[in-house]
């Protein structure tokens, strides 16, 4: 099961090249800076542009090739925008009939209603007009009518972005959900690393409508020759198994091919799975394992690759921890890396100051 996806748009001033082979299943995400193309290969993929000669390929359905174009309200795929765009005057119920009566019209098979409004956590809103919704609450609403048309593709167009911090914060745990739960492909547009680290598999980095790689999302974030690695934000997408909890000093311990880290929360069961990000600032190198520091987590390490960046006092270093490896990043200066003579190939000890739980 995959997506084929082939484009060439050409605007004044602008043009999209792309040429894709994306997972059938799971979350794949378009990112990179505004203008990048992001928004334009998304709306390619839903029909909304007209692309002569492009190609698409959803799980073995083609919906365009060469001259056959299926028309978008044929095309089985449901589309949430930055904006939730519901009807003001209606009810939640009456947005989401609509959304159900799209998908009858169009002879798709039906979903699971319920279980759509649960897995939202909307159910108690159903009878609440649409104007009288928090932001969060809209954008809700706005998934579930779109998967309520029966979708074999979901595009988001940067759902968070009208949203406030508190807002996303809210509705993330909503996003990973449907995740978990939909066996369905999802194209996730987003500009922020956050968002991206917490909820793609995939990852499309684009730049000037440019594709400039497509691969895995944990690979793909520790790259050093991609313009991510030179970011203040560089970091690595860890895959961690809860594994202990230490009752006495309120940690917890997390398990991954490369080691263990700990961190200070204890709301987690042992044995769910989650994910980390560990930011390349965070992330010192010495010489030796010491205990005397404050430092809690300590590993050995493997200088892998060494490479400059945009600040001629800095440097970017990718380690590998563990057998596997499992690749770490770390931003340092240029003296620090004449002082400990890195060289890659050199057995090391990372120190991380700090771990995001993406939970």
């Amino acid at each position: 099961m995959s997506i084929e996806a082939r484009f060439d748009l050409s605007y004044p001033g602008f043009s999209l090249q792309a040429d894709l082979s994306l997972p059938g299943r799971g979350v794949t995400a378009f990112f990179g800076p505004s203008g990048s193309g992001k928004t334009s290969l998304l709306r390619c993929i839903a029909g909304l542009e007209n692309v002569p000669g492009g190609r698409l390929v959803v799980n073995d359905e083609v919906w365009q090739d060469g001259d056959f174009i299926l028309p978008v309200h044929r095309r089985a795929l449901g589309y949430v925008f930055q904006e939730a765009s519901l009807f003001p005057h209606l009810s939640v119920q009456g947005n989401l009939d609509f959304g159900a009566k799209r998908s009858q019209s169009a002879g798709h098979s039906a979903v699971d209603r319920q279980g759509i409004l649960e897995l939202l956590g909307i159910t108690h809103l159903l009878q609440r007009r649409a104007d009288h919704l928090s932001g969060g609450e809209r954008q809700r609403v706005a998934i579930a009518r779109a998967l309520l048309t029966a979708p074999k593709l979901l595009l988001m167009d940067e759902p968070l972005a009208a949203l406030d911090t508190q807002r996303k914060r809210e509705i993330l745990p909503y996003l990973e959900r449907l995740h978990d739960a939909i066996s369905i492909p999802i194209l996730y547009v987003s500009h922020a690393p956050d968002e991206v680290a917490r909820l793609a598999d995939h990852l499309v980095l684009l730049d000037q409508g440019k594709v400039l790689v497509s691969g895995p999302l944990a690979e793909t974030m520790a790259r050093l020759d991609l313009p991510t690695a030179a970011d203040e934000e560089a970091a690595v997408v860890i895959e961690v198994v809860v594994g202990a909890r230490d009752e006495r000093y309120h940690l917890t311990r997390l398990d991954f091919p490369g080691g263990e880290i700990w961190v200070t929360r204890q709301d987690l069961p042992v044995g769910q799975r989650t994910r980390v990000r560990i930011l390349a600032l965070d992330v010192s190198i010495a010489l030796e394992g010491c205990n005397e520091s404050s430092i809690l987590n300590r590993l050995p390490a493997v200088v892998t690759q060494l490479a400059a960046t945009d600040n001629p006092a800095q440097l970017m270093v990718r380690l590998g921890v563990g057998t596997t490896p499992t690749p770490l990043l770390a931003r340092i200066t240029c003296r620090s890396r004449d002082q400990l003579g890195l060289v890659e190939g050199m057995k090391v000890w990372v120190q991380i100051k700090s771990v995001a739980l993406l939970a």
